[in-house]
């Protein structure tokens, strides 16, 4: 059992990663290339973006239960525990913090898109702020990468 639950940590640990990195690199730019317009773009990324934020909260808490569980309190002293701790509190951060206010925003637009609304400033700044936050989980997911293939499996 306890091989099936490190299988599951590491297909988290991938999941999470490859997730941020295909949806940011690859998606994000082709539904911006193929969409009809820039808003349907939008929204059709954020509500990818929305998604891998949930799969990577899962997927960050999953980790870190299995690590404290196979290590105990030794868990706290790894990189790898460090890494995706930060990398939940950005995720939280991005999702609970400025996705909201990216929201209200658009809200307060209505009728016009934000983009086309006195409050374009505004929103670029904190989409620029909700950019770096997923630039730097993206970066992160590299070392979480690499120190979950080092980690020991029990």
């Amino acid at each position: 059992m306890a091989r099936l639950f490190s299988a599951l940590s590491t297909l988290a640990v991938a999941l999470w990663a490859g997730g941020l990195w295909f949806a940011g690199a690859v998606v994000a730019p082709l539904l911006f290339r193929a969409a009809p317009d820039r808003q349907v773009a939008g929204a059709l990324a954020g509500q990818m973006f929305t998604l891998l934020a949930w799969i990577g909260l899962g997927c960050g808490f999953y980790i870190l239960i299995h690590a404290v569980a196979r290590t105990g309190p030794a868990a706290l002293k790894t990189g790898l525990f460090w890494v995706v701790v930060a990398m939940l509190v950005l995720t939280a951060a991005g999702q609970f913090g400025v996705q909201p206010i990216l929201a209200t925003l658009k809200a307060e637009a209505l009728p016009r898109e934000v983009m086309e609304s006195v409050l374009r400033d505004r929103f670029a700044a904190w989409h620029g702020v909700a950019s770096i936050l997923y630039l730097i989980q993206a970066l992160l997911a590299l070392p979480m990468v690499l120190l979950a293939a080092r980690a020991p499996a029990r």
